[in-house]
């Protein structure tokens, strides 16, 4: 436990030393201020910000976390030679990323609503912050174990873009490719399980069930 402190602690300080993720910090809050003022702060400010969560949010932690991860390669190297808990040290490492990206998702997307004081939005605005803290760790996560397996820095950076881009765009085009084809089929179940193994869906589906459903069919809706 003191080993996953001192880690964490540091790995805090190092972390929120940088300007990367002020920067990310900044954009969440000018992209969730431009969308609150543009779309009126209903529920539809809330379906935007979605977009901007499932997207945005993955890719940052994914980029964010390996790049983090080669460039203290040799800093958790050493650490590795020293006799200490491994499992202490990865968490410590973990969490010393984890959080800084999970608090600017916190600040940049909440502190908008926040201020401008939108009650019955509570419950939307909660779970799209509950849905970008987990998708933050997630894919932080996803970070660790493309550093872990790729060992060059060119080939970590490309794969992480690829796997943001399958998660994120080709996952779903294969389901509605799977969709198609076998359409006289019953895919109910099928199509559950494989919504499952994906995160991003899983964070869309859930964003999808707390708002207004006619939010999502403009103006006829009602």
């Amino acid at each position: 436990m003191k080993t996953i402190h001192k880690v964490l602690k540091y790995e805090l300080r190092n972390v929120l030393r940088g300007r990367s993720l002020v920067v990310y910090t900044i954009c969440l809050l000018l992209l969730t201020e431009g969308v609150i003022r543009l779309g009126g702060g209903g529920t539809r400010a809330v379906l935007s910000l979605m977009n901007v969560v499932l997207i945005l949010v993955p890719l940052v932690s994914l980029l964010f976390g390996t790049m983090y991860l080669y460039a203290a390669r040799e800093f958790i190297e050493l650490l590795l030679a020293q006799p200490v808990d491994r499992r202490s040290l990865f968490v410590g490492l973990f969490g010393g990323l984890a959080l800084p990206l999970s608090a600017a998702v916190l600040i940049g997307v909440g502190f908008p609503f926040l201020w401008h004081s939108t009650p019955s939005l509570a419950g939307p605005v909660g779970v799209l912050l509950v849905t970008g803290v987990l998708l933050s760790i997630v894919f932080t996560a996803l970070a660790f174990l493309v550093a872990l397996v790729f060992a060059d820095r060119a080939k970590g950076l490309g794969a992480a873009i690829m796997l943001w881009l399958v998660v994120t765009v080709l996952y779903d085009g294969v389901l509605l490719a799977v969709v198609a084809t076998f359409r006289d089929y019953p895919l109910e179940n099928p199509l559950l399980v494989l919504t499952l193994f994906n995160p991003v869906d899983l964070g869309r589906v859930l964003l999808l069930l707390t708002v207004d459903i006619a939010a999502l069919m403009g103006y006829t809706g009602a």
